[in-house]
C-alpha cells in the first residue's frame, strides 16, 4: 500500500507553480473535532476507536477522496511512519502512541487527513509554489463535504474547537516552505526573521516544530487563528511572504552582482560533490542541494530541472532510503546509499 507512494512524485516537489524558485511548497491545515467526543489526549479507548471509525466511515463515501489511501498507523512499521514523516503526510506527534490513530493520503499526496492527533482532524492540503489560494480551495472543499457527515465542534462565540487554544476560531494554518540562501549568505535572515515574527508569524525548520532551518528552508506559519476570517489570515500572511521573496529575489540579484566566483564557486563546488561522492550524510546533502537548488534557479547549472533537486531532499532521507533498498540500514550503509542515488539523478 505505502510502496505507491514511494514510485510518485509528491504535488508539492513538483516545483511548479507560482515564484517556485524561491517557495517550495504552500500548505493549508484546518484542525476539527467532532461534537460527541472528548478532545483526543482527554478521550477514553473506546471514545478514540469511536472517533476514529466515524472518519473512516466519512472518507469511505466522500467523493473528493475516492483514490485514497486510509492508513491505521498500529498497522504499520517504525519505518514506514518515519517515511510518511518524511513526506510531510503526518507529524512527529502522529507517530506516537499509534493505537487508534489513522492517516488518509489523497491521489498525488494533495491533501492528508490525520486522525485522532492533537485533534480529532488535521486536514492537511500541499500545493508546489506559492499557491495557499488553491490550497485553501481544496481544504475548504474537502472540509464542507465531510461536514456533510461529521458533526464538527462549533461555537458562535469562539469558533472551532480544538484541543489547543492557539488553534480555536478558523483552525486555519497556513505555511509556506521558503528557500532563502541569498538572505543567509548576505546575514539578512536574522533581522527578517525577528521582523516577522513581530508581524505574527511562526518561522520552523523543514519539518515543522522543534526542527532548524537545514538547507536554508524555511517553514512560515500564522500564529493567530482567532479573531481573524479565513481570507484575512491568508491575506496577511501572503503579504508577508511576497516581501519576503522580493527580499530573496534582491539578495540573489546583489550576491551574483558583487560577488559572482563566489556563488559561482560555492555553487559548482556542491554540485561537484554530489556527483561524485560515495558517502555522504544527511545534513551534509540537505546543505549542498540547497547551493544546487540556487544554482539551478539562477540559471548557472544547465540540465537539471528543479523537481529533480526538490525530490533529492526527500528522496536522501534516511526512511525513503531504506524502503528504496528494501531493508534496515545502518548508518554507513545509508550514507552510501544515499550517495549512489544523488550520483544515479545528477548523472541522468
Amino acid at each position: 500500500m505505502i510502496d505507491s507512494l514511494l514510485s510518485q512524485t509528491s504535488e508539492w516537489l513538483r516545483g511548479t507553480g507560482p515564484n517556485a524558485d524561491i517557495v517550495m511548497s504552500s500548505r493549508i491545515r484546518l484542525a476539527r473535532n467532532l461534537k460527541p467526543y472528548p478532545f483526543s489526549h482527554w478521550a477514553s479507548k473506546k471514545q478514540e476507536r469511536e472517533c476514529l471509525k466515524a472518519v473512516h466511515d466519512a472518507i469511505l463515501v466522500s467523493k473528493n477522496l475516492k483514490k485514497s489511501l486510509f492508513i491505521f498507523m498500529h498497522d504499520i512499521s517504525d519505518l514506514d511512519k518515519q517515511f510518511l514523516l518524511e513526506r510531510h503526510l503526518i507529524s512527529r506527534e502522529h507517530i506516537l502512541h499509534p493505537e487508534f490513530k489513522a492517516v488518509n493520503v489523497s491521489e498525488r499526496e494533495i491533501a492528508s487527513i490525520m486522525v485522532n492527533e492533537e485533534d480529532h482532524l488535521r486536514i492537511q492540503v500541499m500545493q508546489s509554489g506559492f499557491n495557499l489560494q488553491e490550497g485553501w480551495k481544496v481544504a475548504d472543499r474537502l472540509e464542507d463535504e465531510l461536514a456533510e457527515t461529521l458533526p464538527f465542534a462549533f461555537d458562535n462565540k469562539w469558533g472551532y474547537l480544538t484541543a489547543c487554544p492557539t488553534n480555536t476560531g478558523t483552525g486555519l494554518r497556513a505555511s509556506v516552505m521558503l528557500h532563502l540562501p541569498a538572505l543567509v549568505m548576505t546575514k539578512q535572515i536574522s533581522r527578517v526573521i525577528q521582523a516577522i515574527t513581530k508581524l505574527g508569524m511562526v518561522v520552523r525548520g523543514l519539518y515543522g516544530e522543534g526542527t532548524d532551518a537545514e538547507g536554508n528552508l524555511f517553514q512560515i506559519s500564522n500564529q493567530i487563528t482567532m479573531g481573524q476570517t479565513e481570507a484575512e489570515t491568508l491575506e496577511h500572511i501572503e503579504g508577508i511572504i511576497r516581501q519576503l521573496i522580493g527580499h530573496e529575489e534582491t539578495a540573489r540579484k546583489q550576491l551574483v552582482k558583487q560577488n559572482r566566483d563566489l556563488v559561482y564557486d560555492k555553487i559548482w563546488r556542491a554540485y561537484g560533490t554530489l556527483k561524485n561522492s560515495f558517502i555522504i550524510t544527511s545534513k551534509e546533502t540537505i546543505h549542498l542541494l540547497s547551493m544546487v537548488r540556487m544554482g539551478v534557479d539562477l540559471g548557472v547549472i544547465p540540465n537539471l530541472d528543479r523537481k529533480t533537486v526538490n525530490e533529492l531532499f526527500i528522496l536522501t532521507q534516511p526512511a525513503h532510503l531504506q524502503r528504496m533498498e528494501g531493508k534496515l540500514l545502518a548508518q554507513s550503509e545509508r550514507d552510501a546509499k544515499r550517495a549512489a542515488i544523488i550520483r544515479s539523478r545528477l548523472g541522468s
